[in-house]
């Protein structure tokens, strides 16, 4: 009841009751509230239970990402297959045999992250997802930086009395790799020590719907992790692209700056798109990421090796690498 302006006591409205609040009877005097895991129903004079939401393997948008997540890591499984037979091949040879295992590796383990992140958001789930995410993704990016530094030392120590040959081998690779690794996990350790995420039921974002997420717990420490992965890939496209006319038949600068740049540009559109969803669809914008960046260093890095070796055999060939180096057509 609303009472009426300069009327009689007895005189009033039968308005509304405002958002979030409901009346079981007629001439009530005040709105009940309801309970904060319900909301009105249309009429406001009922409470309906409001609905979890999480992206969820069987809902058309989780099942797509994981059907995406599947087909990526089977491809991925394939052309560790396909190295692993053309192993003492030129073309993988030229392009250290080590780090390309290394890469198809933490790319396999890239793609299967993304399931902890589809489902219940529990509270290891809550726990690993971005830390793993994180560490394997700079591993990744590692390798890569790992492969433009070894294109660019072999083309350097194939020129006559260079004292760069003491720079080639395993031990720089594995140094660049290990490095950073070491340094997104102490990030991470310390995310865990100081604000680790946990799960969370935002009861207020949407009116109808109980949004089950994780709270990432430090914002700070998540876009750390995020911003130190980006300066790896800057680094990578860098070097990559000071190295991309270097004369070399097998040389990867080129493919490596391609996808690097692809990379670069997922993750930066990453952070508005972030910002700009929410409940399930700011985790399947995460997922999206990490499947299309993943895929990209799949595609741009591997597939043209792969059309070679099996494709075009004739150019994975010693000859072919010796002549290209010296500066032959």
């Amino acid at each position: 009841m609303a009472i009426q302006q300069g009327k009689q006591v007895c005189c009033y409205d039968c308005v509304e009751c405002p958002e979030g609040r409901i009346s079981t009877q007629r001439d009530a005097d005040q709105c009940e509230p309801c309970p904060e895991d319900h909301y009105p129903n249309e009429n406001k004079n009922w409470c309906i239970g409001k609905k979890l939401s999480y992206l969820s393997y069987g809902e058309p948008l989780g099942a797509i990402l994981v059907s995406f997540t599947l087909l990526l890591s089977g491809n991925t499984v394939v052309l560790m297959g396909i190295f692993l037979l053309y192993r003492h091949t030129p073309i993988v040879k030229a392009n250290n045999w080590g780090i390309t295992w290394a890469l198809l590796s933490s790319l396999l383990l890239c793609f299967l992250c993304s399931f902890l992140f589809i489902g219940w958001p529990g509270k290891v789930t809550c726990l690993l997802r971005q830390m793993v995410f994180g560490i394997i993704f700079s591993v990744s990016v590692a390798c890569v930086l790992a492969k433009t530094l070894t294109v660019i030392l072999a083309f350097m120590a194939a020129k006559p009395g260079s004292q760069m040959r003491r720079w080639l081998g395993n031990r720089l690779a594995l140094s660049v790799i290990i490095f950073p690794s070491l340094i997104q996990t102490a990030i991470c350790i310390v995310w865990l020590a100081t604000s680790p995420p946990f799960p969370e039921y935002d009861m207020h974002s949407q009116s109808d719907t109980i949004t089950v997420q994780c709270n990432e717990g430090s914002d700070l420490m998540f876009y750390l992790v995020l911003g130190f992965m980006w300066l790896l890939a800057l680094i990578s496209f860098t070097v990559a692209f000071f190295a991309r006319k270097l004369p070399d038949s097998f040389n990867e600068a080129k493919l490596i700056t391609f996808s690097m740049l692809v990379f670069c540009s997922i993750w930066v559109s990453f952070v508005p798109a972030y910002l700009g969803t929410k409940g399930k669809y700011t985790v399947a914008v995460e997922v999206f990421s990490i499947l299309t960046s993943s895929g990209g260093l799949l595609g741009f890095l591997f597939f043209p090796k792969c059309y070679i070796m099996i494709f075009r055999p004739e150019l994975n060939t010693r000859d072919q690498l010796v002549r290209k180096r010296s500066g032959g057509n």
